[in-house]
C-alpha cells in the first residue's frame, strides 16, 4: 500500500518572515512543483523529476503508448547523439546553429545532442534502402530526452534545455497517403487530449526550420503562453500568428473578427515531403521495381511540458490541481491523529476497512497519509495543495454510531459527508466515470 511517509517529497518552504531580495519570473506550475517537492532545480533549464511527478509522466507515456498502438505506431529508441554530418546534409545544422548543444568526442568528432530526429531515422531508413511499398506506411516513434541550447530557460517544465519528447515518424508511398496518415495521427492526437479534460486548440502552424508543406500545432490556452494564436469568428480558421502577416484580418475570409488568444504548445505535426530523405537517400521500391524517396512526417508530443502545461491550466495560485489520468495518486485517504478522540478501536477499524476495500478496486492509485502525528487539518490542506482527485478523510464524525466521513471532490469542488458503504461505491462509481 503507498504511504506519505515513504515517498521522497522533499518540501520547499518559505519562512513566513522570509525576506525575498529576487524573485524570478516563474509560472504557477514552476511555483507549486517546486513547493510540493516535485521537481528541483538541477541548473540553468535542467530539472531532476522527483518521484510523485516521475509517476504523472510514466502515465502521461502510458497513454501515449496506447494513443501510438492503436494507429500501428511502433516504438523504438534511437541514439542521442547524431553524427552532425547528417545535420549538414539535411542543411538544418546552419539554420538550427544557435539551439544544438554539440559534442566533440576524442577523435575530433562533432555530435549533436539531438532537439529532434528527422535525420537519425532517416538514416537510419537509408541504410535499409530500398524498402518494398507493400510495407508502407511506417510508423516509428520513441519517447526519450531531447536537448535544446535555450537562451533563455523559464517556466519550470515549459521552456527547458533538456526535456521528454514523443516523436513519431512516418514514411510513406505519395504525398496524398502522406496526408492521409497526417489525418489519422492528428486524429490521435485529438483523442488524446480530450482523454485529458484541457481545454485545446489545433492551429495552423509554421513549418520553419523543419520544413515541408503543411503544419498544425496544438495548445493549451494560457495567459503566459509564448505563442500567439489568431482565431476567426467567421470562418473558425485558427493559426499561429507567425503564419499571419496581418493580425487584425482572417487570410482565409478576411473578416476582420480575428480574436487573439496566448497559448502553451503540446504538440506538432508535419507533413514533411522529401525534404530530409532524398538528401539523406532514404527510398522505397516502387511496384514498377524502381526507387523513389520516402514520403516523411513527424509529429511531436512534448510529454514533460504537457504534464507541466495541464497542472499551469488547471491549478490555482496556491493549490494544484491534475487531469485525472495523469494525477500521481487519485485516491487519499486521511486517518485521525494519533491520540485523538477520534482514534478508537472502532475507527481504526473503520480505517483498516477502507483501506483494504480502496486498495482492491484502486490499488496503485490510492495513498494513505500515514503521518499520524501530523492533524487531520494539516495533512488535508496538504493533500488539497497536492491536488489529489478525491480526498478521504476519517475525522471527527466518523466516531459515532453511524460514522459519516469527509469527501472531498477536487475535480467538482464538492464536499459530501458520507456513511462507508455509500462512500465507497460513490468512489466506484466516480473512478468508473473518469477511467471510461
Amino acid at each position: 500500500m503507498n504511504k506519505v511517509s515513504k515517498i521522497f517529497q522533499p518540501l520547499l518552504i518559505t519562512p513566513k518572515n522570509a525576506k525575498i531580495t529576487h524573485t524570478e519570473l516563474t509560472s504557477k506550475s514552476q511555483k507549486l512543483m517546486l513547493e510540493m517537492g516535485l521537481i528541483r532545480s538541477g541548473s540553468n533549464g535542467m530539472f531532476h523529476l522527483m518521484p510523485l511527478l516521475q509517476k504523472s509522466v510514466e502515465k502521461c507515456i502510458s497513454l501515449i503508448d496506447e494513443s501510438m498502438g492503436e494507429i500501428g505506431g511502433q516504438k523504438m529508441t534511437m541514439p542521442t547523439l547524431t553524427p552532425s554530418e547528417l545535420w549538414k546534409k539535411s542543411g538544418r545544422y546552419d539554420t538550427a546553429a544557435t539551439e544544438l548543444l554539440k559534442v566533440i568526442d576524442r577523435h575530433g568528432k562533432e555530435s549533436v545532442l539531438s532537439p529532434t530526429h528527422e535525420e537519425a531515422i532517416t538514416a537510419l531508413l537509408a541504410t535499409i534502402s530500398p524498402v518494398s511499398y507493400r510495407s508502407l506506411p511506417l510508423l516509428l516513434y520513441q519517447i526519450t530526452p531531447k536537448f535544446r541550447d535555450e537562451l533563455k530557460p523559464r517556466f519550470g517544465l515549459l521552456r527547458t534545455k533538456e526535456f521528454l519528447m514523443k516523436d513519431l515518424y512516418t514514411f510513406d508511398t505519395t504525398l496524398d497517403k502522406a496526408k492521409e496518415t497526417y489525418d489519422i495521427v492528428n486524429g490521435s492526437y485529438e483523442k488524446l487530449f480530450h482523454k485529458l479534460n484541457v481545454p485545446f486548440c489545433k492551429v495552423s502552424g509554421d513549418t520553419g526550420i523543419m520544413g515541408g508543406s503543411l503544419s498544425h500545432e496544438y495548445h493549451f490556452p494560457a495567459a503566459i503562453g509564448e505563442d500567439s494564436l489568431l482565431t476567426c469568428g467567421k470562418c473558425s480558421y485558427s493559426c499561429n500568428a507567425e503564419l499571419s502577416k496581418d493580425s487584425k484580418n482572417c487570410p482565409k475570409c478576411s473578416s476582420s473578427d480575428f480574436r487573439t488568444t496566448q497559448g502553451i504548445e503540446i504538440a506538432h505535426s508535419f507533413v514533411l515531403e522529401d525534404k530530409y530523405t532524398k538528401s539523406l537517400k532514404a527510398t522505397y521500391l516502387m511496384s514498377n521495381g524502381k526507387p523513389s524517396p520516402l514520403i516523411m512526417g513527424c509529429y511531436g508530443i512534448g510529454v514533460t511540458r504537457l504534464v507541466a502545461a495541464a497542472l499551469e491550466v488547471l491549478s490555482s495560485e496556491n493549490e494544484l490541481r491534475w487531469p485525472y489520468k495523469l494525477a500521481p495518486f487519485n485516491i487519499c485517504l486521511v486517518p485521525p491523529k494519533s491520540g485523538s478522540k477520534e482514534e478508537t478501536p472502532e475507527v481504526k477499524n473503520l480505517c483498516e476497512m477502507l483501506e483494504r476495500e480502496i486498495n482492491n478496486f484502486a490499488g496503485k492509485n490510492f495513498l494513505v497519509d500515514d503521518r499520524t502525528t501530523f492533524t487531520i487539518g494539516k495533512r488535508l490542506l496538504e493533500a488539497k495543495r497536492m491536488g489529489y482527485p478525491f480526498i478521504i478523510v476519517v475525522g471527527e464524525k466518523s466516531n459515532s454510531e453511524k460514522p459519516l466521513l469527509e469527501f472531498h471532490d477536487l475535480m467538482e469542488n464538492d464536499k459530501k459527508m458520507l456513511e462507508p458503504n455509500e462512500l465507497l461505491t460513490h468512489l466506484k462509481a466516480k473512478i468508473k466515470s473518469f477511467e471510461s
